[in-house]
């Protein structure tokens, strides 16, 4: 098959600036190429980037794009100009994975049969992509969306969920575990983390035996980056100051981040995005390599994240959402975590790139059947 992967205005691949989207096509882009298909990687290009190169048997093309910006109106008109753009460079193709706002509506004929990757809860556009074949889905929540969106489009959407943006062994080594709790994401309100720092306060204040927990809080703070800004940052940094608390600059680099994952006992991510979560990647990398998670009651999570099993699920929703939390915590910091760090580990094999992209390739074999 001749497959081209259309990646959004705001990132560049290889991936260097963060971006869960970008990893996870790069990475089974990749896995296309070497199952013998032809595949061609459309991205923002930046200083030191070349506009076309091979790399690992994947074609990329680079266009000009842009930083993200505040406005969501203005971040329509980039997405716009860079897809009029990319669709100049799209060869001809069999299959054309959309990651852009517009290109569902502009993709000439000759790109392929379109499948839009829905990674977000739909907002009413799906009526516009008259000419998409697919609608993917990476998760239960996300399915059931397009299909309230418009039930005619049960019969054309597929739910693949999301792979690891990494190849690990299916045989997981002895992890060296520490006293320490980690969220990695972005320093967001709608993330969350103010609760995890109260939550954590409460935790050492109350509980002496954890005294020598630490928790370590990885992530973009930036605006360009998706975070909440300087402000926002300054002011946790101000209101909830304990010397057990690490602030970590953001890691785009993936072993890097790996190994706090390796080292962390407790990963916690307690998203208040109800309509903004609709996959929970860091929860997914996190279980990989044994960390044990703490997750809102966001529906997506529980997709792979199952209550007392491989992981817990706090209640976000209640008055005390932090009190809420801070009980989970403790809760997981006291047993004997070896059981769920097992059950865990599993998703090496449920949500590994060869897997899902394989899952992926199947689907576009059906859908150039039907046609």
């Amino acid at each position: 098959m001749r497959i081209t992967i259309l990646q959004g205005a705001f990132l560049a691949l290889p991936p260097h600036n963060g971006g869960a989207v970008e990893k996870r096509w790069y990475e089974m882009a990749k896995v296309f190429a070497a199952e013998g298909h032809t595949v061609t990687h459309i991205s923002r290009r930046l200083p030191g980037l070349s506009e076309e190169e091979v790399i690992d048997g994947v074609t990329h093309l680079r266009v000009k794009g842009y930083d993200t910006p505040r406005s969501l109106k203005v971040l329509k008109w980039y997405d716009l100009l860079y897809t009029l753009r990319s669709l100049r460079q799209l060869p001809e193709a069999d299959i054309l994975i959309t990651n852009t706002f517009w290109s569902p509506i502009f993709a000439p004929k000759r790109a392929g049969a379109i499948v839009v990757d829905v990674a977000r809860i739909p907002k009413g556009q799906l009526c516009l992509y008259k000419k998409a074949k697919y609608f993917r889905a990476n998760s239960s929540a996300v399915l059931n969306a397009i299909i309230e969106e418009n039930a005619e489009f049960e019969n054309r959407s597929i739910l693949i969920p999301n792979p690891l943006p990494f190849k690990a062994e299916v045989d997981c080594p002895q992890l060296s575990k520490e006293k320490r709790i980690l969220y990695a994401g972005r320093i967001h309100p709608e993330k969350g983390v103010h609760l995890i720092i109260e939550a954590f306060q409460t935790l050492i204040a109350q509980h002496p035996d954890l005294s020598d927990w630490q928790l370590d809080l990885v992530g973009p703070w930036e605006v360009a980056d998706g975070g909440g800004g300087r402000d926002y940052r300054a002011h946790l940094m101000g209101l909830f100051d304990h010397q057990n608390i690490h602030w970590v600059d953001p890691i785009f680099d993936t072993e890097k981040l790996n190994e706090y994952y390796k080292h962390s006992s407790i990963f916690v991510y307690p998203s208040l995005a109800e309509k903004g979560e609709t996959f929970g990647l860091a929860p997914l990398e996190a279980m990989a390599w044994g960390a044990v998670p703490v997750v809102s009651q966001i529906q997506c999570f529980q997709d792979f994240i199952v209550h007392g099993k491989n992981g817990v699920i706090f209640d976000h929703r209640s008055t005390d959402p932090a009190k809420s939390l801070s009980e989970s915590i403790l809760h997981i910091a006291r047993i004997d975590r070896s059981d769920m760090m097992q059950e865990a580990i599993k998703v090496r094999v449920s949500h590994s790139i060869d897997k899902i992209s394989n899952q992926f390739l199947d689907a576009f074999v059906h859908l150039l059947n039907e046609k």
